[in-house]
């Protein structure tokens, strides 16, 4: 790469000069920062951002830690973060922590280090608490947490409304006649999944079904699983599932099939997510939609509002065959 010194060199100035002249200052003459632009220019020079922004201590870098970003959830939230950003003049760093509080420590650390401007966060499953984190960002970098977040951490909040999601899509389930509805609920550490189970036992409640835990099975989100807590469900006289992920409900569908059973006249399932292959899938699959584009701009727009409250996005219920057993509406 074609450095400041090259640049110097070439024109027999110093360093500091071309330095200057490349950053507009007035302390050079206007003839020597032509020169010095023309000649950066012809010898293909680019400027170290990243570098520049070390030197002063700050960036017009953003980062965003998701737990998978082939998730098609957490790649739209990304590109509504992006857009946003981006409009404003900053730049994103994304990072994975695959679910693990180790990684996530480990992604926190790198935009420390890269002296970022803030840090948007969905932290991982393994993260049981958020100590980590102030800890490793201090107070200088402002945090904004999104979809799975810690109640108790200081910062803007961006969350799904997942009680509401759960309780509509349970009793969906209600009114189209399904009697044991259990749940693939997710894991009991996230606040999100906490939230869901709370709004499948209420819409329970309202409909005077019993509650039994043993039909809710946690800790469930990823196909494999969901496959596995199906074979239970069935085995506990379950005749629906509300699922607190797309994944697992696939998982559930799976083993349907393989039983020959019939959806949705014998079985209804409802996902959450709302993941594109839902609507393609034979029977396509009822899912709560969360909006992550507008979740994802929701977070940066926060940031760049310096914003500290906690804003909640609506989730909207797209009812097709896997529930649809009476046929009254269908998207």
């Amino acid at each position: 790469m074609v450095t400041i010194t090259d640049i110097a060199q070439a024109l027999g100035i110093t360093p500091s000069t071309v330095s200057r002249a490349l950053s507009g200052s007035t302390r050079v003459k206007e003839e020597t920062r032509r020169a010095v632009q023309k000649k950066a220019q012809e010898m293909g020079y680019e400027r170290n951002v990243v570098a520049a922004n070390l030197r002063k201590g700050r960036s017009n870098i953003v980062g965003i830690i998701v737990p998978r970003i082939h998730r098609e959830f957490f790649s739209n939230v990304i590109g509504g973060a992006e857009s946003a950003l981006n409009d404003a003049g900053y730049h994103v760093l994304i990072c994975q922590s695959l679910e693990t509080r180790d990684a996530e420590i480990k992604a926190l650390k790198t935009l420390r280090n890269y002296s970022v401007a803030g840090v948007l966060l969905s932290h991982a499953i393994e993260s049981t608490d958020g100590s980590h984190i102030p800890e490793i960002l201090g107070r200088s970098i402002p945090l904004v947490q999104f979809d799975r977040v810690f109640p108790d951490l200081p910062g803007a909040k961006i969350v799904g409304a997942n009680y509401d999601g759960a309780f509509k899509a349970t009793s969906h389930l209600i009114q189209q006649g399904y009697k044991r509805i259990g749940t693939l609920a997710g894991y009991m550490s996230s606040q999100a999944y906490v939230e869901r189970l709370s709004g499948y036992r209420m819409a329970l409640e309202s409909a005077n079904l019993p509650y039994d835990k043993s039909i809710v099975f946690s800790d469930t989100i990823v196909r494999e699983t969901g496959y596995q807590a199906c074979i239970k469900a069935l085995e506990a006289g379950c005749d629906a599932l509300y699922c607190a992920g797309d994944f697992c409900a696939l998982g559930a569908i799976d083993l349907l099939k393989e039983k020959g059973i019939r959806i949705p006249e014998d079985f209804g399932i409802v996902g959450t997510a709302n993941e594109s292959f839902t609507a393609l899938m034979f029977p396509s699959m009822s899912s709560l939609g969360q909006h992550p584009f507008e979740m994802g701009q929701a977070a940066a727009k926060a940031f760049l509002e310096g914003r500290t409250d906690t804003q909640v996005i609506p989730m909207e219920l797209h009812i097709r065959q896997s529930s649809n057993k009476n046929n009254t509406w269908q998207k």
